[in-house]
C-alpha cells in the first residue's frame, strides 16, 4: 500500500473522529430541560456521548425495558431526570426487581416496609377490626408497598387471626398493575412463644417474613430487659436462628433504641445475628433521638464497620418525636438503606412514624440529590390510603400535613392564586393528580336532587371511588336524603357522606329512627330504635344531660355491653348552617378487651374510634358512637370466635 493512499485512510479517520465529537459536544445539556421538579415515571438518560466513551455498555434492544444501569455515583445527575430534549436515550426504570431476601439486584431500588397495621395501629384509638386490617392490607399492595407488616400476632388471637387472613388473601394474589404481590411480616419479641405465633400467621403468604427485635442501648437494657450485653446478644443470635430453623427464609432482626446504642456494641450484636440468619437489618430511631445528619452517620458506619453486611438488606425506623423521622429517613437512604419503614399520615406511637406519602413523594421529587433512587409505589394510590387509613383508626389528617392534607393543594394568597394561574409550577412542585387527588370537577357535573345514580357514580369515580352494586346503592340513598335538604352538594359533602358509608365496620348494629328533645324546659330525651344484622328491631328511651349523652344512654340500654367514651370531637365539613357534621368518637370496654403491647409486653385495654356524618349534629354524633360499639363488638366476637376453636395448627410448625 502506497504512502499516498495510507494518508488518505488517515485523513478519513481522523475526520470522522472530529465529526463524532463534534456531535457529541453539540447535544443541550440536559440538566436545563426539565421542566417541572417531580416527575410522573422514573426514567434515567443515557447520552450518546456516554456511550462513545464508554464502549462497554450496551443497549438493549427494547428501549421500554428496564437499563442495568452502573451504580449511582457514576451517573451525572442531569441524566437521571426527566423531560430531556431530543437526542438522549430514555429508559424507564418503572418495572420492580425480583424480589431476594437479602439482596436487591437493583443497587438503585428501595424497598419501602409499611407497618401502618402494626406499629400504626399502636396510636391511641387507632384500633382496627380483622376486616378493617383486610381491606387496608389490599390497598396497601394496591399502592405496591414492598412489605406489608401485618400486625404483632402474639398480641391477641384476634391479631394473629387477622395476619393470617392478609397472608392467606393479599399475600398470595397481585392486586396492583405490575403484578406485585408484597410480603408478608409478623413482629415477634426474641422469644419462641412470640416467633412460633408470627410464623404460624405468615407462613402461608407467598413470601412471609418474621420480624423479631430486642432492646440495645444501656438504657433499655439496664431499666427495662434488665439484661447484660452478652445475655442480649446471645437471645438476638439464637432467636434469630430458631425463626430460621422453623423453615423462615426471610428474617428481619431489630435492635431497639439503635438510635441511642453503643456503637461497637451495634456492630457486634448484628455481626451475630447475620450469622444466624438475618436477611435484613433494621436499625431503629425508636424514640426519635437522633438528627439526619447523626442518622445517616449511623447507617454509614454500620456498613464500614459490620462484618458481613453487604450481605443483608439495612433498613431504617424512624420514630418522629422530633418531627425528624421523614427527614432521618431520607438520610439513612441517602447513606446507604435500601428499606425504608414508614406508615401511611405518619400515624403510630406517640408522634408517628415517618410518613410513607412523605418519603416516597420526596424520593421522587429529588431524585436526583439522591444518587437515583426509586420505589415501586403507585403514588395515584396515595390519596385513597391517606382517607382508608384515616377513616378507619379514627386518626384524621390536619390540614396542614404535607402531600395529603387538605390544605396540601390549596391557594388562598392572592400572589400565589396569581401565580398559579400563570404557572402552576410556581407554587407546586408537585402535581395534585400524581397522588390521586381529584382537586376540580373536570366533567362539569354539578350534584343536586335531580341526579341519578349515573351522575353520582361518575362523581366518585373522580374522587377515586370505583363502587357498585349495594355500596353505590346506599350512598346514593344518603346523598337522596342530604339533597333533598341542601341545593347543592359540594365536594366536602360527598366525600363525608362516601367515607360515612364507605369506611365503616361490619354492622351488628345500625340506626334505624332517632327522635331527641332538649331544651331549658325540661330534661333532654331520646327514642332511638336500632335495627340488628338479623333484621330485629329495638327501641329504647333515655334521659341525659344533653341530646346526645341522651341518645347514647338509649344505645346503651339496647346494646348491653360496657362502654366509657374517652373522646368526642365534631367539625364541620363545609361552611353555613346546612353544612354536614363528622363526629369523631373513641370508646374503652372493660379489661377483658385487652392486647399485649409489642415494645413493653405489657397488656393494654384496646380501645375502638368510630365516625358518623350527617346534617344533624345529633344523628352524626349517633351515627359515630354505633360505628365505635360495633367496632368493639367485633373484636369480642372474634376473640370468642378464636377461644371456641380447636387448635388445627401446631404453632411450631
Amino acid at each position: 500500500m502506497t504512502p499516498i493512499i495510507i494518508r488518505c485512510i488517515y485523513s478519513v479517520f481522523f475526520l470522522c473522529v472530529a465529526m463524532a465529537f463534534s456531535l457529541v459536544v453539540s447535544i443541550p445539556n440536559l440538566s436545563s430541560s426539565t421542566a417541572g421538579i417531580c416527575t410522573r415515571r422514573r426514567r434515567f438518560f443515557l447520552p450518546s456521548s456516554h456511550l462513545l466513551l464508554n464502549p462497554s455498555l450496551s443497549l438493549p434492544s427494547d428501549r421500554s425495558s428496564p437499563f442495568p444501569f452502573p451504580e449511582a455515583s457514576i451517573l451525572p445527575n442531569s441524566w437521571r431526570r426527566a423531560g430531556a430534549r431530543a437526542g438522549s436515550i430514555t429508559f424507564s426504570l418503572s418495572s420492580r426487581p425480583e424480589y431476594i431476601p437479602n439482596r436487591i439486584p437493583d443497587p438503585n431500588y428501595v424497598r419501602i416496609f409499611d407497618t401502618t397495621l402494626r406499629d400504626g395501629e399502636q396510636s391511641p384509638g387507632a384500633t382496627m377490626t380483622s376486616n378493617e386490617k383486610l381491606v387496608v392490607a389490599r390497598h396497601l399492595s394496591r399502592l405496591g408497598v414492598d412489605i406489608i407488616e401485618a400486625g404483632f400476632p402474639a398480641s391477641s388471637p384476634d391479631d394473629l387471626d387477622a395476619v393470617r387472613s392478609i397472608a392467606i388473601e393479599v399475600g398470595n394474589q397481585p392486586l396492583g398493575e405490575d403484578g406485585h404481590v408484597p410480603v408478608i411480616c409478623g413482629l415477634s419479641r426474641c422469644n419462641k412463644k412470640d416467633i412460633d405465633a408470627a410464623w404460624e400467621a405468615v407462613r402461608h403468604a407467598k413470601k412471609p417474613r418474621v420480624h423479631t427485635f430486642i432492646a440495645t442501648s444501656e438504657i433499655h437494657m439496664k431499666h427495662k430487659l434488665r439484661k447484660t450485653r452478652e445475655e442480649v446478644v446471645s437471645i438476638a443470635r439464637d432467636m434469630v436462628a430458631y425463626a430460621k430453623s422453623l423453615g423462615c427464609q426471610d428474617i428481619e432482626f431489630s435492635p431497639e433504641d439503635a438510635g441511642r446504642s453503643d456503637r461497637e456494641f451495634l456492630y457486634h450484636v448484628l455481626t451475630e445475628v447475620i450469622k444466624a440468619g438475618a436477611t435484613t437489618l433494621n436499625i431503629p430511631d425508636t424514640v426519635g433521638y437522633t438528627l439526619p445528619s447523626e442518622f445517616g452517620k449511623l447507617i454509614a458506619d454500620l456498613k464500614a464497620n459490620t462484618p458481613g453486611i453487604e450481605n443483608v438488606i439495612i433498613s431504617t425506623h424512624c420514630q418522629n418525636d422530633l418531627g425528624l423521622a421523614t427527614a432521618n429517613t431520607l438520610a439513612g437512604a441517602y447513606a446507604g438503606a435500601r428499606q425504608l419503614e414508614v406508615t401511611v399520615n405518619g400515624i403510630g406511637e406517640r408522634a408517628g412514624n415517618a410518613s410513607l406519602e412523605e418519603v416516597v413523594i420526596a424520593i421522587k421529587c429529588r431524585q436526583e440529590l439522591l444518587g437515583g433512587l426509586y420505589t415501586g409505589i403507585n403514588t395515584k394510590q396515595i390519596v385513597m390510603a391517606s382517607k382508608m387509613v384515616a377513616e378507619y383508626t379514627g386518626l384524621f389528617v390536619q390540614p396542614h400535613k404535607a402531600i395529603v392534607g387538605t390544605n396540601a393543594f390549596a391557594h388562598e394568597s392572592g400572589i400565589h392564586q396569581d401565580g398559579m394561574l400563570k404557572h402552576k409550577g410556581t407554587y407546586e412542585i408537585i402535581s395534585p393528580e400524581d397522588i390521586g387527588l381529584t382537586r376540580a370537577n373536570e366533567s362539569g357535573i354539578v350534584l343536586g336532587k335531580l341526579s341519578g345514580r349515573h351522575a353520582l357514580r361518575s362523581r366518585l369515580l373522580e374522587f377515586g371511588y370505583d363502587i357498585d352494586g349495594k355500596e353505590l346503592d346506599d350512598v346514593f340513598k344518603r346523598f337522596k336524603e342530604v339533597a333533598e335538604k341542601k341545593k347543592r352538594i359540594s365536594d366536602e359533602d360527598l366525600e363525608a357522606l362516601i367515607s360515612d358509608e364507605i369506611f365503616q365496620p361490619r354492622v351488628i348494629w345500625s340506626l334505624g329512627e332517632l327522635q331527641v328533645t332538649c331544651g331549658t324546659l325540661g330534661l333532654s330525651t331520646a327514642t332511638v330504635k336500632l335495627m340488628s344484622s338479623d333484621g330485629e328491631e329495638r327501641i329504647a328511651c333515655s334521659i341525659g344531660t344533653g341530646p346526645v349523652d341522651a341518645a347514647y344512654k338509649a344505645i346503651d340500654s339496647i346494646v348491653k355491653v360496657p362502654a366509657v367514651l374517652k373522646e368526642y370531637a365534631m367539625n364541620a365539613v363545609t361552611e353555613g348552617i346546612d353544612a354536614i357534621a363528622t363526629t369523631r368518637v373513641v370508646i374503652g370496654g372493660d379489661e377483658t378487651h385487652t392486647s399485649t403491647h409489642a415494645l413493653t409486653g405489657k397488656a393494654i385495654c384496646r380501645t375502638f374510634s368510630g365516625s358518623g356524618a350527617a346534617m344533624d349534629i345529633v344523628v352524626s354524633s349517633v351515627r359515630a358512637y354505633i360505628s365505635a360499639l360495633n367496632k368493639m363488638l367485633g373484636f369480642v366476637s372474634a376473640m370468642k370466635a378464636s377461644e371456641d376453636t380447636p387448635k388445627k395448627h401446631n404453632v411450631s410448625s
